[in-house]
């Protein structure tokens, strides 16, 4: 039996077949290899957006770091809450003259151990007797011990040897050390005025600017020259303010 013939071309159609897929092949080929490199180029361009973003956080912490280590007196103990309370020291001063015939705290140790004999007032919350850029702790270490406590470990001045019938203008207790105030807290305090806290001898407190100070202090010797101070003896008061 007779086979039939192959039709013109039928031969060729596999190797055709065959080409056109290897012509595909490389067409994809081609294209998988440029999406490689968009791939790479976009992953290169993260990774050095990264890079950037990680250098520039590197260095805003680096700042961080220098400014709160170069302000002290910004980020202390008052930088969320109060720490130094004035107007609580302002009026446990009148309360302890109220029970002392009208006398406040004295001794001839200093006036550290002066404001020790306030235990009554101040129960075991010495905070509102120091000042900014000092510990409550050696208050609260010095009672308990019952040891002598240091003019120089306190935070505030005391000014010994008054009772509520001097003049009422006259400070009682004030900071050593200008500071953004006991009252103004983050975020405020980052842009706050240095003063100091001052207590009078009628209990009310105010807030004085650093650039009034001098003038401030200048008044406060005459008023303690007034009051029967010698003037060496007052001014080395206000001396201790730094």
């Amino acid at each position: 039996m007779q086979r039939e013939a192959n039709p013109a071309g039928a031969v060729d159609a596999p190797i055709a077949s065959l080409f056109l897929s290897m012509r595909l092949g490389r067409r994809a080929t081609d294209q998988h290899r440029f999406g490689d490199k968009e791939t790479v180029m976009r992953m290169t361009q993260r990774r050095s957006r990264l890079m950037k973003l990680a250098g520039m956080a590197m260095v805003a912490a680096g700042l961080g770091a220098w400014y709160v280590k170069s302000h002290p007196l910004v980020f202390n103990e008052s930088l969320w809450e109060h720490a130094h309370c004035m107007p609580q020291a302002s009026l446990s001063l009148p309360t302890y003259a109220l029970d002392h015939g009208g006398r406040f705290p004295y001794s001839t140790s200093g006036y550290g151990d002066a404001l020790l004999l306030m235990t009554n007032e101040m129960g075991n919350y010495w905070g509102p007797l120091t000042g900014p850029g000092y510990d409550a702790a050696v208050f609260a270490e010095a009672a308990r011990a019952g040891s002598h406590l240091p003019e120089a470990a306190c935070g505030r001045v005391y000014v010994q040897r008054l009772s509520d019938t001097n003049d009422p203008g006259i400070a009682l207790l004030f900071d050593k050390v200008a500071a953004p105030s006991d009252h103004c807290h983050f975020p405020r305090r980052l842009w706050a005025r240095f003063t100091r806290d001052v207590g009078f001898v009628d209990g009310h407190w105010e807030t004085i600017p650093a650039e009034k100070w001098l003038a401030f202090s200048r008044q406060q010797v005459d008023l303690l020259v007034a009051a029967g101070f010698s003037r060496a003896q007052a001014q080395q008061l206000y001396d201790q303010a730094k």
